[in-house]
């Protein structure tokens, strides 16, 4: 896949981290699985890696433009945090030892589930009464941190598919729910690049070997990065006007997209 290529899907990337919290972590981990098909069974590691190295910038980058009376929502939430990281740190590390095959195919089976949850229960296509009806939204339970990292991290899907969903069934519109997922993605996405920078993959040829800083490939994340960047500081200074109805469908396509793109022959 050439920088032109992309540069275009780091245009994409931006744009899901700011519409939905994604921090790039979805669209990138199919795209640097076909940038580096070379890798073989290493190219599933090798795309969780980056896709930590990109949301973390994203997710950062994303939150530091954030307004503070869309962050203060989240106050309280220092312990959620804590056990974000840690199960992040966990699920980084089962990463760099798991093969390949079974992976992926969490990685689909899970996206899928997730759509599949999106579209059949109650709360999250049509909008949730619990702001009005108690007075606010709820706050992201804490006992959820220490799974939601560890999951994300392994995955490389940066938590946004599951912490989206829950804040918006606990009552926050979604553009507010796609804005929080930052902050939490990127509690999420520092821990598993640290893991990520420091483990090692086997690449097949020296050519694909020096891209790699640990298992990342660093070639892809800084192309990503150089699309998403502007992108994700444009819309946060003028943020598109989405009816919240068609923001959910929206997040709901996207995830679709992502399982299709897992299952294409490469």
């Amino acid at each position: 896949m050439d920088v032109v290529a992309l540069l275009g899907i780091g245009v994409l990337t931006g744009l899901t981290t700011v519409l939905f919290g994604f921090g790039g972590g979805f669209v990138a981990v199919p795209v640097v699985m076909w940038a580096d098909t070379g890798l073989g069974p290493d190219a599933m590691r090798v795309a969780t890696a980056t896709s930590a190295v990109v949301m973390v910038v994203n997710s950062g980058f994303a939150t530091a433009v954030t307004p503070r009376h869309t962050l203060v929502r989240l106050r309280g939430s220092g312990a959620l945090v804590v056990l974000l990281a840690g199960g992040a740190s966990v699920g980084a590390l089962a990463a760099l030892h798991a093969p390949f095959g079974p992976v992926r195919w969490a990685f689909v089976v899970y996206v899928a589930l997730t759509l599949a949850d999106l579209l059949l229960r109650p709360g999250f296509l049509r909008p949730c009464a619990q702001e009005t009806a108690t007075g606010g939204p709820k706050r992201l339970p804490t006992a959820f941190g220490a799974p939601i990292g560890a999951v994300a991290a392994f995955l490389g899907v940066g938590g946004s598919v599951m912490t989206v969903p829950a804040m918006r069934r606990a009552g926050h519109p979604m553009r507010v729910a796609t804005a929080l997922a930052n902050p939490l993605t990127f509690a999420i996405a520092l821990p598993a690049a640290a893991v990520s920078l420091g483990g090692s993959a086997t690449p097949v040829t020296e050519h694909v070997q020096a891209h790699l800083a640990g298992t990342v490939d660093l070639r892809a994340a800084v192309t990503l990065l150089a699309g998403a960047l502007p992108v994700i500081a444009v819309l946060r200074r003028r943020p598109p006007k989405i009816a919240d109805r068609t923001h959910a469908w929206a997040y709901a396509a996207l995830l679709a997209l992502v399982v299709v793109a897992m299952l294409l022959p490469r």
